[in-house]
């Protein structure tokens, strides 16, 4: 091998190894700026769960959440954990799962959710007292307002499922003014977010402004599940965020960003009749992947369109008893599916563009 060669290899070795160290410097310094999240449910370690998260298999979640790089963990802070007799509060394991991911540089978006037992008539009920859940969201602020800066507001209100009985979004508006001046006054730059909003959300966001609901959250949050197995799946997507955008400049709320923060698909090895979900046949491992790389090489182009989420970051042990378990990008046993390595890769390609836009403008290329 001539000299040069020889010079030319040594080179591109450390001109790699400096590339590569400079991008993982920047991965966690600017991990919040990145549009990446996941819904990761680690505060689930119930009995209706089969115990997902146990606090020994924590770290190691946490660990894969660092290895993928995505900037947001969304995660419930369970009124019924947190406070489960009126006034009697147990922080233990959210104050775990907080000090985990602050470690690690993941932001987190807290889901104040769902109904004490005590204070109502069922968990997906809204409380007797809307000031019962006042209280208990005052008093998570008031302990996390140093690193947590993203609280919804309930998940899915506008969904049967989530919020009974539905009454076009009245109740669910009042919890949220209520709630939404609770926080500010704990931390005035924290940032609420709207409870996810179902189908694209269109119709329990029309209510929302239509009753002047406009001045009671800081991002719209929307869930549009798609079929992913349509062609036009993607365009579909769009369209839902397009006319949520279109929305919010009608009733002047233009400057507020959206996010997605659920919207995802089973990945099975092998589908079958028992895996069937909303929209058919279960995807492939690897149909999955390949609608995973589309949203998250698509959707975060259009610019007012902040987060994308996606939903699951693990699979579930026979939680839901349709497709819907197989949404991780892990599987029960932690073993990474093709997915979890298409969106490592989706976050590494943004962030490595993003470092040479800015060493561009530094004059660095």
């Amino acid at each position: 091998m001539s000299r040069f060669l020889i010079f030319l290899c040594l080179f591109l070795q450390i001109f790699s190894f400096c590339l590569s160290n400079s991008l993982s410097n920047v991965r966690e310094e600017n991990r919040g700026d990145n549009p990446f999240g996941v819904l990761a449910f680690l505060s689930w370690n119930h009995t209706w769960n089969s115990f997902k998260y146990p606090k020994k298999d924590l770290e190691k979640a946490v660990g894969l959440l660092k290895e993928l790089g995505v900037s947001f963990v969304r995660i419930d802070f369970y009124w019924q954990d947190i406070e489960p007799q009126k006034g009697k509060f147990d922080f233990s394991k959210y104050d775990h799962i907080v000090k985990l991911l602050s470690e690690n540089n993941i932001k987190i978006l807290a889901i104040l959710d769902y109904c004490a037992d005590w204070a109502g008539k069922s968990w997906n009920s809204p409380p007797d007292n809307l000031d019962d859940f006042v209280n208990f969201a005052r008093k998570v602020v008031q302990r996390y307002k140093d690193k947590i800066k993203y609280w919804e507001v309930w998940n899915e209100p506008d969904s049967r499922i989530y919020w009974q009985p539905q009454d076009e979004m009245k109740t669910y508006l009042k919890l949220l003014k209520k709630t939404y001046k609770a926080i500010k006054e704990i931390d005035p730059s924290a940032k609420i977010l709207l409870g996810g909003l179902t189908s694209g959300g269109y119709y329990a966001l029309k209510r929302i402004y239509e009753m002047g609901g406009k001045n009671c959250f800081d991002i719209v949050n929307i869930h549009p599940f798609v079929n992913p197995l349509k062609k036009d799946c993607i365009r579909r997507i769009k369209i839902l965020c397009k006319n949520i955008k279109k929305l919010m400049e009608k009733f002047g709320d233009k400057e507020k960003k959206i996010w997605i923060t659920e919207i995802g698909c089973p990945g099975v090895k092998k589908p079958s009749k028992e895996n069937t979900w909303w929209f058919g046949r279960s995807l492939t491992e690897s149909e999955q992947a390949e609608f995973l790389k589309k949203v998250f090489t698509e959707i975060p182009k259009l610019e007012f369109v902040d987060k994308v989420f996606w939903a699951f970051f693990r699979d579930c042990k026979k939680h839901f008893n349709t497709g819907v378990d197989f949404f991780g990008l892990i599987r029960w046993d932690f073993s990474r599916k093709k997915a979890f390595k298409i969106y490592k890769k989706c976050i590494f390609d943004w962030e490595k563009q993003k470092h040479k836009k800015r060493a561009k403008r530094k004059g660095k290329y």
